[in-house]
């Protein structure tokens, strides 16, 4: 039986249809759980119904449609296999669009410079408790395309992962406005992320398709670069290696003033501040190369509790609405090495003593 703490692992392959229906029929129940879980939360946020939710995810269909062909036919197959409607998966995959930034997704994204050749990229992913059990680990073999090992929630395309080619990818939701529906909404921008085949590969197709619907922050890397990608709809900005070849970031924008960012999470200062403390402290004590350790990262980093509820390793606030309280559903830890290309993933608040095993990717 599985364990609430170790997801469903499914290996998808073939043409964009095929994917998504195996996609859609496998995850048939989850897709259901998390439509409900979100029109919970869409009412609670926004003021609106599904149906109304379903009428906003048709402003996003044209753009789909054209800009990125494959990934609307793989959100059809979904959508077939689960029994939905096209409009559901659309919603699903347009969610923090949709939403305009009220979802309060917090995360807390890492890349760090082993050697020239080798990068690790790691992330603590937090996001309501309620759907947890719908999270998935998935490959992706497409043909003439790098294959993709990513965690993702049912019924989206793209999220948290890494290629065959080396190319990762973590997400930090942004608060900003405006919102254009004509472009790339974010998990979307992740999916082309991971199809790229380098990180200049990724920037030069996010822009050559017009850039992304909404304001948010991907980390993007491969064995020997990595780039903080703060993207909004009306201009980004890229976040080089500081000196250690570091890039931390969480959920405000650090360099892009190109939006209207009020402040939202008041945690997010302080776990950045925090995360640079922790990482200068591993610097200081002569970590590097191969010493980083995904081992390492979650003991000394990933498992932190400063200012909790909104630590690093985040703790459900109970003064929150159920539907957006946050707590830290899944640690990954990605190396970008040519020569040894893996990851590590462990479900749960890594260091509460009740997380799950640590889980290899590839499987």
């Amino acid at each position: 039986m599985q364990s609430v703490n170790e997801p469903v692992k499914l290996a998808l392959k073939g043409t964009p249809e095929e994917i998504g229906f195996v996609h859609g029929d496998v995850l048939r129940n989850q897709i259901r759980s998390q439509i409900s879980i979100y029109a919970t939360m869409f009412q609670h946020t926004s003021n609106l119904d599904w149906g109304q939710v379903r009428e906003l995810a048709k402003e996003f269909q044209p753009a789909l449609e054209k800009l990125t062909p494959d990934l609307f036919v793989e959100m059809r197959g979904i959508a077939e296999g689960a029994g939905v409607d096209v409009l559901d998966i659309i919603a699903l995959n347009c969610r923090s669009e949709i939403a305009l930034g009220r979802f309060s997704d917090g995360c807390t994204s890492l890349s760090w410079k082993k050697n020239e050749g080798a990068r690790v990229l790691s992330q603590n992913w937090d996001w309501t408790d309620t759907v947890k059990k719908n999270l998935a680990m998935m490959s992706i073999e497409q043909p003439g395309k790098p294959t993709i090992y990513m965690v993702t929630e049912a019924g989206i395309v793209g999220k948290i992962g890494f290629n065959s080619n080396g190319v990762g990818t973590c997400l930090n939701a942004i608060r900003a406005k405006p919102m254009i529906s004509s472009k790339l909404p974010i998990h979307v921008a992740l999916r082309l992320c991971l199809e790229s085949a380098s990180v200049d590969d990724a920037v030069k197709t996010l822009e050559s398709l017009g850039g992304v619907a909404s304001a948010q922050h991907i980390l993007c890397a491969d064995s020997t670069k990595a780039l903080g990608l703060e993207l909004s709809p009306v201009g980004d900005k890229h976040i080089s290696e500081n000196s250690s070849g570091i890039i931390g970031h969480t959920n405000h924008f650090l360099e892009n003033r190109y939006v209207n960012e009020p402040p939202w999470l008041s945690g997010s200062p302080i776990r950045l501040k925090r995360l640079e403390e922790l990482t200068q402290e591993l610097v200081r004590d002569g970590v590097k190369g191969d010493a980083i350790t995904p081992a390492l990262l979650r003991e000394r980093i990933f498992s932190d509790t400063y200012n909790l509820p909104q630590a690093i390793c985040c703790q459900e606030d109970p003064s929150r609405h159920i539907s957006t309280r946050s707590s830290t559903l899944f640690n990954i830890v990605m190396n970008l090495d040519p020569n040894d290309l893996r990851a590590e993933v462990v479900f749960g608040r890594v260091g509460s003593g009740e997380e799950g095993p640590v889980l290899k990717m590839p499987w």
